[in-house]
């Protein structure tokens, strides 16, 4: 067994933009008078709607520019893709004011910013609250652009805050009990959730790249729903949306915790296999179902994979000498869909998490479905030995780590790659012989040596594993080809009512993409140290399929 290595921490969620910048506060004489006057003297709701945007845009702030670019880590990630690129600078336009002077004021190394605008919702106008027009108290954020709130306020004449979920770049999670529920079957009807009446409140940051970003997630929300209405893909549902004074706000079913908080609250000890083969098969059920429909989401990690329901039961494990916690209930939701991306949309140059990018994202080769599948082979990974497999935040030492526990690195993904400062002729340049490198080659074991068991099923986890975690990703497995893998047949035996059909049967691509390589094969040039053996096979899904470590394993071959 590997030698233990360092618990992974929870990740920060700090922006490495400087949102000082996004925001102006009010000068007190317009805040005593002007809007005064204008609520006053407005004719009606819809008049001061119009009167109110148009005065808020007649006068443009100074964009902030110049931003450090930056590559998104573990411990620094940006909500939607479009911010990843490394070389991305962009000039983003801040609170826009409509006074005529601009005073700051500063108390208690906070800024408070006062703006009242107009709100929309996808399911209510500004008529149908009237308490929302006359006597509304103004709308405060603090320097990062979060909506200042209490316990008890109600958004929207809707949700009623009940507590912090949680708070990330793009802004906070609340707790919220949709009081409009009470008061109309209908609504009832409409927004109940697993939970009855409580939901998630996604609040967005009053901040211009982010609200844009909001809006892209809604679109990708809207889409799944029209496609999946009754959510049996196990994508999050979207209740409600609404913009809030700038804060673009996204309702949800209440969920329990990630796979990782509940990972990290039972001290990283891994899930049961049986609990790793469930999660990992409604994770490739999901997924699958977005790359059916032309969608990647690229941003899968365990945090954004969350329990319906994380009740545990806790019993006595005498081998660690301490309490274990076993989830009663696997059923998962996918959620963030802030990072997805359609086919036909602008694929930005860097996408996904540090932990979970695939190897062609970190070279610049391009990037589409098949670097989900690298995210998920990741992922399971995780779920099965309690830690990341590659706990790194360096584009060269992560490329290092690849190669000590996959093997080495395709030469034609080298040759092609943007990034030839990372190899001479063809192999990567590293040192093994530096702190790093003596780091990598201590904790960085090959693939096999993680197997907690020999029995069959660990073997055909990480015989699935291997195939997600292939180098090239046209000879990567598909999601629809795991689906079929023997891993999943114990599970599909015991709830049949699981399996997957496709929407359009397809032949299996792994020939496919073999072929179009004209003549090119895989040999041991490109897998290098990788200590299995490969074999044909009949195809995904078929019984006879052939397992890499199958040989090594059971003549001995393992340490």
């Amino acid at each position: 067994m590997p030698k233990s290595r360092r618990r992974r921490r929870s990740p920060s969620r700090d922006s490495p933009y400087d949102d000082d910048a996004y925001g102006y506060c009010k000068s007190k004489r317009r805040k005593a008078t002007r809007d005064y006057d204008y609520q006053k003297h407005s004719r009606s709701p819809d008049r001061r709607r119009r009167r109110h945007h148009h005065h808020y845009h007649h006068h443009r702030d100074r964009a902030h520019s110049d931003e450090n670019s930056y590559s998104p880590d573990r411990t620094n990630y940006s909500s939607r893709h479009s911010y990843h690129d490394s070389d991305h600078s962009s000039h983003y336009h801040s609170h826009e004011s409509s006074g005529h002077s601009r005073s700051y004021k500063r108390k208690k190394y906070r800024r408070s910013y006062r703006h009242h605008r107009p709100s929309y919702s996808s399911q209510s106008s500004r008529q149908d609250h009237p308490e929302l027009i006359a006597g509304a108290p103004c709308i405060e954020d603090d320097e990062d652009g979060h909506l200042i709130y209490h316990p008890g306020d109600v958004l929207q004449a809707r949700y009623e805050i009940i507590q912090t979920l949680g708070e990330g770049t793009f802004g906070k999670c609340v707790e919220v009990k949709d009081v409009a529920s009470r008061r109309s079957r209908y609504s009832r009807q409409r927004s109940r959730g697993p939970n009855g009446q409580i939901a998630a409140l996604k609040i967005i940051k009053n901040v211009e790249k982010y609200r844009e970003a909001a809006k892209l997630e809604i679109n990708v929300l809207e889409k799944l729903k029209e496609k999946d209405p009754e959510g049996k893909y196990l994508c999050v549902r979207m209740l409600d949306w609404f913009d809030y004074h700038g804060h673009m706000c996204i309702a949800f079913d209440m969920l329990g915790l990630s796979v990782f908080d509940f990972l990290k609250d039972n001290t990283y000890y891994p899930y049961p296999l049986d609990q790793v083969r469930n999660i990992s098969y409604q994770l490739c059920y999901a997924v699958n179902f977005l790359h059916e429909n032309q969608l990647t989401h690229t941003d899968l990690k365990p945090e954004n994979i969350l329990f319906v329901n994380s009740d545990f039961e806790v019993s006595y494990n005498a081998k660690k000498r301490r309490d274990m916690r076993r989830v009663k209930n696997t059923d998962i939701r996918l959620i963030d869909f802030g990072s997805a991306t359609f086919d036909h949309e602008h694929h930005s140059t860097i996408v996904s998490t540090r932990h979970y990018r695939a190897p062609e994202v970190i070279l610049e080769l391009g990037w589409s479905q098949p670097c989900d599948v690298w995210s998920i082979g990741c992922i399971m990974f995780e779920l099965y030995t309690g830690y990341t497999l590659f706990q790194t935040h360096d584009n060269k030492e992560h490329l290092a780590m690849m190669e000590r526990i996959l093997g080495s690195i395709p030469y034609r993904m080298a040759k092609r790659s943007r990034k030839s400062k990372y190899f001479y002729h063809g192999k990567l340049d590293w040192d093994e012989k530096n702190s790093s490198g003596r780091y990598i080659r201590e904790n960085c074991k090959p693939l096999k040596h993680y197997l907690r068991d020999k029995g069959i099923q660990h073997l055909q986890l990480f015989d699935l594993i291997e195939k997600m975690l292939e180098y090239e990703p046209h000879y990567r497995i598909t999601l629809a080809e795991t689906l079929a893998h023997p891993f999943f047949k114990p599970l599909l035996k015991e709830q049949p009512h699981l399996e997957h059909k496709p929407s359009v049967p397809k032949e299996p691509r792994i020939v496919d993409r073999r072929k179009s390589y004209q003549g090119s094969e895989l040999s041991s040039e490109n897998h290098g140290d990788r200590d299995c053996v490969k074999t044909k096979s009949e195809g995904p899904g078929k019984s006879d399929v052939s397992y890499s470590y199958l040989p090594a394993v059971h003549n001995g071959a393992q340490q």
